[in-house]
């Protein structure tokens, strides 16, 4: 297969395909620690337990249509990016492969959604959460089988301190798209600071195997081995 070594390259491969490669101004990635979106309230809530298993299920997770149809080989190119970012040789090749796997995350395939995502990303740098959450409720209705449009009504639901509530958004995006490297950062977050930390150390696990150079990662998983296991890896 074609190793993708540079930006360039990346963009020529979205490009052929159909796909702007032009990230949304305001992606939200990930949950706590979003370089485009700070500053954030941190946590600060004690919850209960939640579930343990990054990759659960979530029933009713089949996707469904939406109003306007995503170009069908946008799948098919998410994981050819996905097995080269996996083998990526170091963190400058793996970069614009990330980036390119998070401009196709953006691409819903409907105009409708895609104001409704631009205006909720605005609502979050306004720091009007409920304003966002609303337009995400709409974005999650309008398109079930939207990926990032969970993973961005959990990173909401967090700055609102809900962690149950993103941790069910965070599942339904992983139910869609497993790979989805942030949403699974976020749930191995929360699944930290909420003490669970054999469940977050496997959540870290699995995002090295699909990014290997995801910031923070690597020592996450380091440190928590340590607490979890009684050593290093």
């Amino acid at each position: 297969m074609l190793r993708l070594t540079s930006a360039l390259v990346l963009s020529g491969l979205l490009a052929v395909a159909g796909f702007s490669v032009e990230p949304s101004p305001a992606i939200a990635q990930g949950l706590p620690g979003s370089e485009q979106l700070k500053p954030l309230p941190a946590p600060h809530n004690d919850l209960p337990p939640v579930p343990a298993l990054p990759g659960a299920e979530f029933p009713g997770a089949k996707p469904k249509p939406q109003a306007e149809e995503v170009p069908q080989d946008r799948e098919a190119l998410l994981a050819e990016l996905y097995t080269h970012l996996g083998k990526a040789q170091d963190a400058t090749e793996a970069a614009p492969i990330a980036d390119a796997i998070e401009a196709l995350w953006q691409q819903s395939g409907s105009d409708t959604v895609g104001l409704l995502m631009s205006r909720s990303a605005k609502a979050i740098n306004d720091k009007k959460p409920e304003l966002a959450l609303q337009f995400l409720d709409a974005v999650t209705e309008l398109a079930p089988d939207y990926a990032e449009g969970w993973n961005r009504r959990a990173y909401v639901q967090f700055m609102q301190n809900n962690y149950e509530g993103a941790v069910g958004d965070l599942r339904r995006a992983l139910a869609l798209d497993p790979n989805h490297f942030k949403a699974l950062e976020g749930l191995a977050r929360i699944l930290r600071e909420t003490g669970q930390k054999k469940p977050a150390l496997q959540a870290y696990k699995e995002i090295l195997k699909i990014n290997p150079y995801q910031d923070g990662a690597k020592s996450a998983v380091e440190e928590l081995s340590v607490e979890v296991e009684g050593q290093g890896i």
